[in-house]
């Protein structure tokens, strides 16, 4: 008897192990919240301490698998809540597996005022290619800011 509960104990602590390594997803409404907080935080704090809070991962542009990333029109990387080894490269050139040019798409749609864009990106916690919604939204004439939502692709 002794066996079977160490048994079922050993079971439920890796079921509950499990749970706790998976990814918790942010939605969509989430990360258009989170994208007009920081443009909201960027117009009253200025873009050095927005970009310092946006870099860091445990900042309050960071929730779930959600992050901030800022660029300019030209397509450099000013500021990223996932990887700030990519900070200061100019990217307006990066396809997606399928070809999609990423960073010019997320620009046209910033020119906009704002919108939805999607593509594939490496997603930070998981490490594969999932499909990604970005919101994106032009802060003014020398920055935008987005935050998206990744799918699982098949």
């Amino acid at each position: 008897m002794k066996k079977i509960v160490s048994v079922i104990c050993l079971l439920a602590l890796v079921a509950l192990s499990a749970t706790a390594w998976a990814v918790e997803r942010g939605t969509k409404e989430e990360a258009k919240a989170i994208v007009e907080k920081c443009a909201a935080y960027i117009k009253e704090q200025g873009k050095e301490k927005a970009f310092a809070e946006i870099n860091n991962p445990k900042g309050m542009f960071t929730s779930k698998d959600l992050y901030i990333f800022a660029y300019d029109f030209q397509g450099e990387v000013l500021a990223h809540g996932a990887n700030q080894k990519l900070i200061g490269k100019n990217l307006i050139e990066m396809k997606d597996p399928d070809g999609v040019l990423v960073i010019k798409g997320l620009i046209d749609e910033a020119n906009k005022g704002e919108g939805w864009f999607k593509y594939k990106w490496t997603h930070p916690q998981t490490k594969k290619v999932e499909g990604k919604d970005a919101f994106v939204k032009k802060v003014d004439d020398s920055l935008w800011i987005g935050c998206g939502i990744y799918r699982e692709v098949n």
